[in-house]
């Protein structure tokens, strides 16, 4: 079997590139983590213009009408711009909760005890135990985030296990920033010297960037894999070598960095941050593993 991207698809993902790059370019990036717990809504209705949360929804319900395969390459790009906010709940309420689809309505939907972006939301789904549609005071408490731009409240009580879509699109933005940290370690080796020569000229530091794109292209594969096929395994798979890459790929562009990767000022944290919360998605390393091994026991 050939899998390659067909010329829509290339161009579907350059044109969202492009989007991210204008409106969610650095600056943005850093304002945003500089203003925790907002979240740009003009961006937002942006994002629902271009079709990003109605994409799968059927032309004549208003929807773009592609599938599972371009999705993943949407959110593969959400990724590499580490873009905030519950991106994936109001991707799935499209169709569901009226706004979500043009993005004048930002839905989040709890996973397991964990709530992302409870208060900026407009809507949570499942519908939460309110009144007119809105929270009830006092139902989820705020807890601590390691990532500055995913807030994180929890519930009472666990939620029932999530969608398992929910674990493919948050793999495909893991994608997207293992992608991302590699190509930043692999420019920073060129530019930055040593003893007279680009840091990048060293052994050493070649093998680090070499592993880093080998464990992109695997979860690359899997995850676009999974995209195509929608099976449960498959799905926990490219989920485990995905979160695999993201925070080892951050790691190793911290390595790469050096002392320098370690400032506030330099990205590189963000995405290790954001690939360790998102690691937590859907259903945990562990439980995934022992998941995926059940699933394989029963195909076998």
């Amino acid at each position: 079997m050939h899998f390659q991207l067909t010329e829509d698809q290339r161009a579907l993902q350059a044109g969202m590139r492009e989007l991210l790059a204008g409106r969610f370019g650095r600056d943005t990036l850093r304002a945003a983590v500089d203003a925790p717990g907002t979240l740009d809504r003009g961006l937002w209705r942006k994002l629902g213009e271009a079709g990003f949360f109605a994409l799968r929804l059927p032309e004549d319900e208003g929807g773009v009408g592609l599938g599972l395969p371009e999705a993943v390459l949407l959110f593969e790009e959400a990724g590499r711009a580490l873009l905030p906010g519950p991106l994936i709940a109001t991707h799935l309420a499209a169709g569901v909760v009226k706004g979500a689809a043009d993005g004048s309505v930002i839905v989040t939907q709890p996973d397991g005890a964990l709530v992302e972006w409870y208060e900026a939301a407009d809507a949570l789904l499942p519908p939460a135990d309110t009144a007119e549609g809105g929270f009830a005071d006092g139902a989820l408490t705020p807890v601590r985030s390691v990532d500055p731009l995913t807030p994180l409240h929890r519930l009472p009580e666990p939620a029932p296990a999530a969608d398992p879509l929910v674990g493919l699109l948050t793999a495909a933005e893991q994608l997207g920033s293992a992608a991302r940290t590699t190509e930043m370690a692999v420019q920073y080796a060129r530019e930055r010297e040593q003893f007279g020569a680009a840091i990048g000229s060293f052994q050493a530091v070649k093998h680090l960037c070499a592993q880093m794109l080998a464990r992109t292209e695997l979860a690359r594969s899997a995850v676009y894999a999974a995209a195509v096929t929608c099976e449960a395994a498959d799905i926990a798979g490219a989920k485990l070598l995905a979160d695999e890459a993201a925070v080892r790929c951050a790691r190793d562009c911290l390595q790469v960095h050096g002392g320098m990767g370690f400032t506030w000022e330099a990205d590189v944290h963000l995405h290790l941050k954001r690939a360790w919360v998102r690691k937590e998605r859907w259903v945990s390393e562990g439980a995934l593993t022992e998941l995926l091994a059940e699933l394989l026991v029963e195909v076998g």
